[in-house]
């Protein structure tokens, strides 16, 4: 079994092994970031007050085209711009990009090109998908660590992102974005009720 070294800090705030940061939003205690990968640009995914509290001056920020515009009106960092289907290879991380969007709802457009991730960090591959739904794109993920939105309206809900993790499926599964903005318990329960019972899963959200 691998080791995951991806945690929750918060909603959909994600850290793998405290260096990599995916959307930081509402971080407490002190962290110093290699990188910083941003999904899209609503406020609970690309916080340029949570993005300063991790930050130091080597530390390199990913992001879709409109977000990266607006963090270098702010900071002097390294940054780049990744689009759906692109790959970056930075330090000795692999780190690429998957359309993410929704496909019954309006809030995450696939013309937007905003994106999830797979990063791949001491040979475990991480998927974070960011906010989306069951779509044809993410079902053709691999990885070893799946972490996937589960609070509905304006992404899946539990059952409908457990059915993707079924068909993804990974070695471990970690469900986010729930019990804060949108979503709550109940979802997390259909989550773990419906998942293919073979599969391994993390709860870190309280």
């Amino acid at each position: 079994m691998i080791k995951n070294k991806a945690k929750v800090l918060y909603h959909s705030s994600i850290s793998i092994d405290d260096k990599i940061f995916i959307d930081p939003y509402k971080i407490q205690g002190e962290y110093s970031a290699q990188i910083i990968l941003i999904t899209h640009s609503h406020y609970d995914h690309y916080s340029l007050e949570d993005i300063k509290k991790i930050l130091n001056k080597d530390t390199i920020i990913v992001g879709p085209e409109d977000v990266i515009a607006d963090v270098k009106k702010s900071l002097d960092n390294q940054t780049f711009i990744i689009r759906p289907n692109e790959m970056l290879k930075i330090f000795d991380y692999s780190i690429s990009a998957f359309p993410a969007y929704n496909v019954n709802k309006p809030f995450h457009k696939k013309s937007y090109n905003w994106v999830g991730y797979l990063v791949e960090y001491e040979g475990v591959r991480y998927a974070i998908l960011g906010d989306c739904d069951e779509n044809e794109d993410n079902r053709k993920i691999k990885c070893d660590v799946l972490l996937l939105p589960i609070g509905g309206t304006y992404t899946m809900d539990g059952k409908e992102a457990a059915s993707l993790a079924n068909i993804i499926n990974p070695q471990i599964v970690i469900p986010t974005h729930y019990n804060a903005i949108v979503g709550d318990k109940s979802n997390e329960r259909e989550f773990v009720e419906n998942l293919n019972p073979k599969l391994k899963f993390e709860i870190h959200i309280n």
